[in-house]
């Protein structure tokens, strides 16, 4: 055998590998190393990030052994390889210190972890090592599944029908059960959770900054990171919420929504979701089971990832629609208690009573909503007019307003019991209000 194509799982990280150099003068040494990357049917990369015994005696003799593992068989093979060049730039490196990076980030060793360069290496010969091994699990084409996915979001008229679809063909085509999809906001520098299925809570509206995590680090370096070993990120972040709450230092959280996550993740796939080069969000899945996400998986989600960023920034781009018909508002019971409706010009965080609701854009529309049907009894409005409404004073929104309407949309329907926002038409929604409301701006 000479070729890794068929040895691919034994690439991903799952057991660690040994590497075996010798210096000039014969003397061996063996070490384990970070990652033994797939770069093509002949050649591998090696993760340089120390200036250790290793990378000394590869320099002066240019010819290692590597030991990997198949973690699904137990398998061991032999790799007899030759040292070629270090790239310390390009896509080769970016993805290797993505995934890298995402890695440190969940264990807490962002300071750490830092790839200097990636070794890349011919591969010489790949020998068996005789040693007991388990049958190989069952392989499956996901052709069919992603075929399947493509027919579904080919019928879909409006972005919130894409995510819903989406998801479901997540679960029923391919088995994931754990997804959520993350939208990258105005000023580029976080993620926010527009759809999610699976989960106790859905998330909508939770938060993530870029370079953060194996999320962040995907979206921030454009390249999928697949990771099939237990992480504890998010069940650590939520401990640490959650003691700090009990503790009495509420006051000091910043108001969010909590980001939803396997307690016990034990493999994890993030891809950047990019159309004509601009990022849009990132597609997040993970599961239970080790070694859940193979090579195949991330090829094909990936390729689902690019036409869900098309099918995003095509729906956005038709979303105008025409101007809202001014129909008459329905009468709401005059007998109810008005809810208080707080408005916080600070960062646009909005509070229903005590609960809090939503922030930022999608903060100022609701608020823009409400102000509007207090004033003049409307409910009936147009994505056109809110991109339009400089009294907004919002950012650049027109790449995700559909977005954060959804956004705003979901998150009503989870914790208000008397507004909604429900589409009439191409472009045009309508605010339903069912119990009176007062609305109280808090100034910064």
């Amino acid at each position: 055998m000479s070729s890794v194509e068929p040895i691919r799982d034994c690439l991903d990280g799952a057991v660690p590998a040994i590497v075996a150099t010798c210096a000039a003068d014969g003397t061996p040494n063996a070490s384990l190393v970070s990652q033994v990357h797939f770069v093509d049917g002949e050649h591998v990369a090696l993760s340089f990030q120390f200036f250790n015994k290793t990378r000394e005696n590869v320099l002066a003799n240019p010819r290692a052994t590597v030991i990997v593992i198949d973690p699904l068989t137990a398998a061991q093979y032999r790799l007899s390889l030759q040292y070629l060049r270090t790239e310390t730039e390009g896509p080769l490196f970016e993805r290797m210190k993505a995934k890298l990076a995402g890695i440190a980030s969940h264990t807490g060793m962002a300071g750490v972890f830092r790839l200097l360069g990636s070794d890349v290496y011919r591969v010489l010969a790949i020998d068996p090592v005789p040693a007991g091994r388990r049958p190989a699990p069952p392989r499956r084409s996901l052709l069919p599944a992603l075929r399947a996915c493509s027919d579904r979001l080919s019928r879909c008229a409006n972005l919130g029908a894409v995510l819903d679809e989406f998801l479901l063909s997540l679960r029923q085509d391919f088995g994931i059960s754990h997804a959520m999809v993350l939208a990258l906001d105005e000023a580029g520098r976080r993620l926010y959770t527009i759809a999610s299925r699976g989960y106790d809570a859905s998330g909508v509206g939770s938060e993530i900054p870029l370079g953060v995590g194996v999320i962040g680090v995907a979206a921030e370096q454009r390249t999928p990171i697949r990771i099939n070993h237990m992480t504890s990120d998010y069940a650590y972040g939520r401990a640490v919420r959650d003691a700090a709450e009990r503790g009495g230092w509420g006051s000091m959280l910043e108001t969010e929504i909590p980001l939803p996550g396997l307690a016990d993740s034990r493999s994890q796939l993030a891809v950047p979701v990019v159309a004509g080069g601009k990022l849009m969000g990132v597609l997040y899945v993970e599961s239970h089971i080790d070694f859940r996400f193979r090579y195949d998986d991330e090829d094909a989600l990936v390729a689902l990832g690019a036409q869900l960023a098309s099918a995003m920034h095509a729906l956005e781009q038709d979303a105008e629609g025409e101007e809202p018909r001014r129909e008459a508002a329905t009468s709401v019971p005059s007998g109810a208690e008005p809810a208080v409706v707080r408005h916080y010009s600070a960062d646009g965080s909005v509070f229903i009573g005590d609960d809090y609701l939503i922030k930022g854009v999608a903060g100022c529309i609701i608020r823009k909503l409400l102000a509007d049907y207090s004033r003049e009894q409307r409910t009936d409005f147009s994505n056109r007019e809110l991109r339009l409404d400089s009294s907004l004073k919002l950012p650049d929104i027109a790449d995700n307003l559909e977005a954060r309407l959804i956004l705003l949309e979901k998150r009503l329907a989870e914790r208000c019991d008397f507004l909604r926002i429900e589409k009439t038409g191409r472009g045009r929604f309508r605010l339903r209000v069912d119990r009176p409301f007062r609305l109280v701006d808090v100034p910064a």
